[in-house]
C-alpha cells in the first residue's frame, strides 16, 4: 500500500492511486485505506470515507475484465477530508479490513453457492431433454455419477456457507477461519460444478450468451478476490494454530 494521507490541520491530505477498486466509477461513497505512519506495517494504516465529488478525487483507469464488473483506478491529488470521515482510531484501518473481510468472504460463498446452483439446474434440465444413443443424456450413468458430485460438492458448500453466517449472526462469535472455509471450499466447488455443466452441454456450453457460458466468466474471478484461495488455506492454518 502506497497511497498515503498526512494530517493538516483538521483534514486529512490524501495523495497517490488505488486499483482493482470494486465499483470504481460508479459508486458516490468510496471507504479508502491509506497510510498515515502512526507505526510501521500494519499498525500505520487508517480509514476514511471519501465521496466522489471531493476535490483532489477522480477516475484513473477503468479496467475490464472477463465478466462485467465496474471496476477503475482512483486517483487522489491533494484530497483533503475532514478528520471527522475517519473511521475509527488512527493507524486502526487494518483491523477495521480484516473484521469487513469476514463478513465479504462468507458473501461471496454465498454467491458462489448460487452459481453452482444454477449451473446444476440448467445441466439437470439439459440432460433430461437432450436426446442421445436412443434415450437421453440424463440416462448415461456417466452423467448420473456427475451429477451425484456436483450435488455433493454444492451441499458441502452450502453448510460451510450457513455455518459462517450462522455463527455471526445468531452466535456473535468470530468467524476467521469459517468464513475462510467457506469462502474457499464454495468457490472452488463451483468453478468444478460449472465447468461439467459446461462440459454437459457439449458445443453449447461455450456460445456466446448461453447462462453455462456466463457462469463460467462469472465464476472465475470469486476465486481471486476479497483474498484468493491460496490465501484462505493460510488463514485457516494460522487459526489453527492459534489453537
Amino acid at each position: 500500500m502506497t497511497c498515503a494521507a498526512r494530517l493538516d490541520g483538521d483534514c486529512y491530505v490524501l495523495d497517490g492511486e488505488k486499483t482493482w477498486i470494486s465499483n470504481g466509477g460508479i459508486a458516490d461513497v468510496y471507504t479508502v485505506f491509506a497510510r498515515t505512519g502512526e507505526a510501521p506495517g500494519t499498525r500505520g494504516i487508517s480509514a476514511f470515507v471519501v465521496f466522489a465529488d471531493d476535490p483532489g478525487f477522480s477516475i484513473a483507469e477503468r479496467i475490464d475484465v472477463i465478466a462485467p464488473h465496474p471496476l477503475a483506478t482512483i486517483r487522489f491529488d491533494n484530497c483533503r477530508i475532514p478528520v471527522s470521515r475517519r473511521l475509527g482510531s488512527g493507524g486502526e484501518g487494518f483491523k477495521i479490513a480484516m473484521r469487513t473481510l469476514d463478513i465479504f468472504r462468507a458473501s461471496v460463498a454465498a454467491a458462489a453457492l448460487g452459481f453452482a446452483k444454477r449451473a446444476l439446474d440448467e445441466a439437470l434440465h439439459h440432460a433430461r431433454a437432450r436426446p442421445m444413443f436412443g434415450n437421453h443424456l440424463a440416462d448415461l450413468q456417466l452423467t448420473q455419477a456427475a451429477f451425484g458430485d456436483m450435488a455433493a460438492e454444492i451441499d458441502a458448500a452450502a453448510l460451510l456457507t450457513y455455518r459462517a453466517a450462522w455463527r455471526r449472526d445468531v452466535q456473535g462469535l468470530p468467524t476467521t477461519k469459517e468464513a475462510a472455509m467457506a469462502k474457499m471450499v464454495a468457490t472452488e466447488n463451483a468453478q468444478k460444478v460449472i465447468d461439467r455443466a459446461v462440459q454437459m452441454f457439449g458445443g453449447r456450453g461455450v456460445r456466446v450468451g448461453e447462462i453455462t457460458e456466463s457462469l463460467y466468466r462469472e465464476i472465475r474471478a470469486l476465486r481471486i478476490y476479497e483474498g484468493a484461495t491460496e490465501v484462505q488455506k493460510l488463514i485457516i492454518a494460522r487459526e489453527l494454530m492459534k489453537a
